[in-house]
């Protein structure tokens, strides 16, 4: 993954040489909200009403970080409202690329993501990442933030869809984030921390983090069936794009094996429940995951071999409702 210096692209990966091998994420620059009527929302500027047609998401299929938003789009029945496409799964010296067909912009006819970022921001310096929500009248980038844009799908567009399906209900957003921030450092962002060590005291930091956190998770849904209590939120969404990736990726590929998920008894049941929810599973591509990971990061697998393995039954009974 490179990134762009006052427009100009530049193949650099991330400089941990100063943070004593830790990877450190870089924060998202593009925090406008899309918001029913149009008023600034709780970062940027306003003037992004909800409206039918009028904004594009660019995922990844392999990114978990855009598929939440490919979940959010598809149950918040958005489809029909908000337009996307899906870059190429190898990021290579160009960052995220487009392909042919369904991988081509449909917008611009691009070739790389980072021409969308200067369409918006001809001087843009900063890491080209998705998912991007893009607007169509104002061409521009409305956010680049995952976080921020599920929460535009979740409430911003319920006048137009009708759809009040609230995955971030008021009465427990306070344990909604409080979760999220922990699952979010140890977890979501804790594998990359330990795939993207570059010494290996930064590697084991992050690793014992992790699984501490996964073990801490186990026991939470060992007495309740989701992360904060008996529905769905938003927090059990930021979670499961890294959990349906864990033992196809992040066990080898990042190093991330104490466990697999499918060690966990509570998280293996938990993750084929939510894989299961109507529409989900037609959001995740192993094939574009596993691509991804295997082929775009040389540096940590430099023969860009594919693993087969390994075979998940995501379809079996999960038993969280007995």
């Amino acid at each position: 993954m490179g990134l762009l210096v006052e427009g100009k692209w530049h193949d650099q990966w991330y400089d941990t040489s100063k943070s004593g091998g830790r990877f450190e994420r870089s924060e998202s620059q593009f925090r406008n909200w899309i918001t029913a009527n149009g008023e600034p929302g709780e970062t940027g500027v306003g003037g992004f009403e909800a409206e039918s047609g009028r904004y594009h998401l660019y995922v990844s299929y392999a990114c978990p970080w855009a598929h939440r938003t490919l979940i959010f789009r598809k149950l918040k029945g958005l489809e029909s409202h908000i337009s996307y496409s899906a870059v190429s799964p190898e990021m290579l010296e160009n960052g995220w690329e487009f392909g042919e067909g369904e991988l081509a912009d449909p917008l611009f006819d691009a070739n790389f993501m980072h021409q969308i970022y200067t369409r918006a921001d001809a001087n843009y310096s900063g890491r080209v990442t998705v998912p991007v929500l893009w607007d169509k009248k104002r061409n521009t980038i409305v956010s680049n933030e995952s976080a921020d844009i599920i929460r535009m799908l979740n409430s911003a567009f319920d006048g137009i869809t009708g759809n009040h399906l609230d995955f971030y209900p008021e009465s427990l957003r306070s344990d909604i984030d409080a979760i999220n921030s922990m699952v979010y450092d140890k977890v979501n962002n804790g594998v990359y921390k330990s795939g993207f060590a570059t010494t290996q005291d930064a590697y084991e930091e992050a690793f014992d983090e992790l699984f501490v956190a996964l073990d801490s998770l186990e026991q939470r849904l060992s007495s309740q069936r989701y992360l904060v209590g008996e529905q769905i939120t938003e927090a059990d969404w930021r979670l499961f794009t890294t959990l349906v990736r864990f033992d196809a990726v992040y066990v080898g590929h990042f190093k991330c094996n104490h466990k697999r998920i499918v060690d966990y008894p509570n998280l293996w049941g938990y993750l084929r429940e939510l894989y299961q929810v109507a529409g989900v599973v037609e959001t995740v591509r192993m094939d574009h995951i596993k691509t991804h990971y295997y082929v775009s990061h040389d540096m940590i697998n430099p023969t860009g071999v594919v693993p087969k393995g390994p075979t998940l039954d995501f379809m079996a009974p999960h038993k969280r409702d007995q």
